[in-house]
């Protein structure tokens, strides 16, 4: 069985971690490897060049489907 949170333990919980401000604590990476590994993870692998050039594709076949009689 999993652990079940009552809205009282929630609001306890919301209420220590407004108190605890973790996000002014928060200071992201701080070593060169840390900062390069962090600069790669918005990389979505080069698939959406790849599905823009498609979509540019089909953009054009359909044009000129609808000039063709």
């Amino acid at each position: 069985m999993s652990y079940f949170r009552t809205p009282e333990h929630r609001a306890l919980r919301a209420e220590l971690i407004r108190r605890w401000k973790p996000w002014e604590k928060s200071t992201g990476p701080k070593s060169e490897e840390g900062k390069a590994r962090s600069a790669t993870r918005g990389f979505k692998g080069g698939h959406r060049a790849m599905l823009r050039d498609v979509a540019h594709v089909l953009r054009e076949q359909a044009e000129t489907l609808k000039r063709t009689p």
